[in-house]
Formats: structure tokens, C-alpha cells, sequence
């Protein structure tokens, strides 16, 4: 098999148009190393793309517009046009057009997600007000792809260098959490957890910790008794479930006392509780990893981004580190499937890793 041939499909979506989307794919994909591991798709609009390269002048990106995703240039960016008309441009405005072509954009790169035209996706920052609509009734990207593609759960992990994180509950008022503290939720995001530990990032046998929901875990039930009546029954059917599994943990001093570099992946009971330790502790750059689809899809950690959009001053290394992951876990993917189907392959899943990574530290 050749080097093209193993390169994976990777799509891109454009985001919000006012945001900082396009402008994170054209400062990404002007990086020609990028094309050594993957061929890109951008699903988007050549005029979109045009109306934000003029204000990058120092960056060199170029692409060759695409019909048919069977047909795909593997030495240069590929531009699905997903729309032809004139679209008003305004960034950093929060518009209906800038969530209309937003979703136009997500739902043509999901489908050929789907259909397997592309083996990743890297999603752009939407911004959840104006992409709502009769086909996006979602708080985000995480939901709408568990419905898309009809899991039962996906868990929303956040994934650095040095940690993972993942959530319970994601996109929920702070006065509604507690209700979605369940058993069963604790206990199917950390099988979903688990079984992408070692599909997704090689770890053979995965050390997952617990995070309390009150302050200190409860103080044995003085704070609340979700740590005795749920959490704690939902880690012993883990463990029951072969599953390493340790917690409740007080959050703070899990991550103040550095707790957290002796797992491989903590589970946290809501949006803040983890994402801020991650995004204060995390090393390098984070990338949110959307856990127990069927497909792979990896995004940046951060927002649209407004108040910096059309200025030429976003950072890309969090897209960029997203599409790496999207690359990776691909990788690890397909070399964990290749030798639990046939163990006599396990030679060439190593050759084609080996390779890999030796083109990763050519390029270093």
C-alpha cells in the first residue's frame, strides 16, 4: 500500500462564518506538513474562504475545489462547495446567516462522515444561539452527533498531553445537574471511557478516577449524599464491570495536589468542574474529543470567538492539535481493530504506525 493510499480523509467544517473558523483553517492548512498525513476536506464556500484569505496575506494557502469526495487531490487541500450563492460576511456579529451556513456545513461533512468519504472530522466553533433550529435542537456538537448517528451515549473528553478529562453532564444549568447525576449515567460514561482508552489512545489497561459532585466529596454524607447513594454504587458496578476504576475525589485537592497525573483519563460530574482545571493544568494544546461514536470527530477547546474574528489574530494551535488527534486516534483505531480481527496482522498495523510516527519526527 502506498504512503497516499494511507493517508486518512479528514473533513473540516467552517463553523460560524463571523467567527474565527475560517480563519483557523486557512492559518492550519497553509502548514504543506499537514498534507503528509491526511488529505483535507474543507466543507464550506471558495468565496468564504476568499473573504478571509485577503486578510492573511502572509499565509500560503491554496486548494482545489472538489464535486465528487471519491475524487479527492491527495497532494492539496480539497474545498467542497456546499453553497453557491453570495453570503454576507460580518465578523465578530452574532447573525442567522452566520448559524445558517454554519449547520449547512455540519450536516454535508457528518453525512460524508457517515457514508465514509472522510475517516475524521475536525468541527469549527458554532456558536449555540443562532445555529438552533428545526434540524439543529441541540446544545452543542456532542449531542447533535450522538442523535445523528443513534448511539446511546457519547461522553464530551477533553484530551492534552498530560490529561483527559471527561464529563456527565455537559451543556446543563447548574440548577439542573444534580438530577442527571444518575447510576446508570455514571456508569455509561465510564464503559464509553474505558473502551476508548484502549481503542482510541493504546492504554491497555485504563486507570479512571471519580470526582465527587459536592464540596469534598460529601464529607461522608455531610454535604450532600450523592457520593454514598450514587456515585459510589456507580464505581462498584464499574469495578464489577472489570473496570479500574477509584473516587470520589474532593475536585480541588484532586487537581491542586497533582492526583490527576496518576490516571489515565478522570471522570467529572459537570462542564466547570472539569473544564476548568483542564484548561488551567492541561499541557499543550487541548483538544475536545467526542467519545463512543461509531466515526471520529476531535474539535478545538475554545469558542467562536468574536471579539478577535476578521482580525488575523486567532491562534490556531488548538485546531491544529485537534487535527492531529483526529489523525492519531485514527491510527490507533485502526491498528486496535487490525489485530483483534486477525492476529496475524499485527505486523502490519506496527509497520504502518512505525511509519507514521517516523514522519512525525521527520517533520519535528
Amino acid at each position: 500500500m502506498s504512503n497516499e493510499l494511507q493517508k486518512p480523509v479528514i473533513g473540516f467544517t467552517c463553523g460560524d462564518l463571523n467567527g474565527i473558523g475560517i480563519e483557523l483553517i486557512i492559518k492550519t492548512l497553509s502548514d504543506h506538513r499537514l498534507l503528509d498525513f491526511c488529505i483535507p476536506v474543507v466543507f464550506a464556500s471558495n468565496k468564504c474562504l476568499n473573504f478571509y484569505k485577503k486578510g492573511l496575506a502572509d499565509y500560503n494557502f491554496s486548494y482545489a475545489n472538489t464535486r465528487e469526495l471519491n475524487r479527492l487531490n491527495p497532494k492539496q487541500v480539497n474545498v467542497v462547495n456546499c453553497w453557491e450563492e453570495e453570503v454576507a460576511i460580518t465578523p465578530g456579529q452574532l447573525t442567522d446567516i452566520g448559524g445558517k451556513y454554519a449547520l449547512i456545513s455540519l450536516q454535508q461533512a457528518t453525512k460524508a462522515l457517515k457514508d465514509g468519504h472522510i475517516q475524521g472530522l475536525v468541527t469549527a466553533p458554532i456558536h449555540k444561539k443562532n445555529i438552533q433550529s428545526a434540524e439543529f435542537d441541540f446544545t452543542g456538537h456532542t449531542p447533535y452527533f450522538k442523535a445523528f448517528f443513534g448511539v446511546n451515549d457519547v461522553v464530551m473528553l477533553m484530551v492534552a498531553e498530560n490529561m483527559r478529562v471527561g464529563l456527565v453532564t455537559e451543556h446543563v444549568p447548574v440548577t439542573e445537574i444534580a438530577q442527571h447525576i444518575t447510576r446508570e449515567n455514571i456508569l455509561s460514561k465510564l464503559k464509553i471511557i474505558h473502551s476508548s482508552l484502549q481503542k482510541d489512545f493504546g492504554v491497555d489497561k485504563p486507570r479512571i478516577a471519580v470526582l465527587g459532585l459536592n464540596p469534598h466529596a460529601g464529607d461522608e454524607g455531610l454535604i450532600g449524599n450523592e457520593e454514598e447513594t450514587i456515585i459510589k454504587p456507580g464505581i462498584k458496578d464499574a469495578r464489577h464491570n472489570n473496570m479500574m476504576v477509584f473516587g470520589p475525589y474532593s475536585a480541588d485537592a484532586f487537581f491542586a495536589r497533582g492526583q490527576f497525573e496518576r490516571f489515565d483519563a478522570v471522570l467529572a460530574m459537570y462542564h466547570d468542574q472539569g473544564l476548568i482545571p483542564f484548561k488551567s493544568l492541561a499541557l499543550g494544546e487541548g483538544t475536545n474529543y467526542t467519545a463512543g461514536l461509531p466515526v471520529i470527530r476531535t474539535s478545538p477547546d475554545h469558542g467562536t470567538a468574536f471579539d478577535i474574528a476578521g482580525k488575523g489574530k486567532a491562534d490556531n494551535s488548538s485546531f491544529l492539535a485537534a487535527a492531529f488527534e483526529c489523525i492519531e486516534i485514527i491510527r490507533k483505531r485502526f491498528g486496535y481493530a487490525d489485530m483483534r480481527r486477525n492476529p496475524l496482522k499485527k505486523i502490519s498495523a506496527r509497520l504502518i504506525a512505525n511509519s507514521v510516527d517516523e514522519r512525525i519526527e521527520e517533520t519535528e
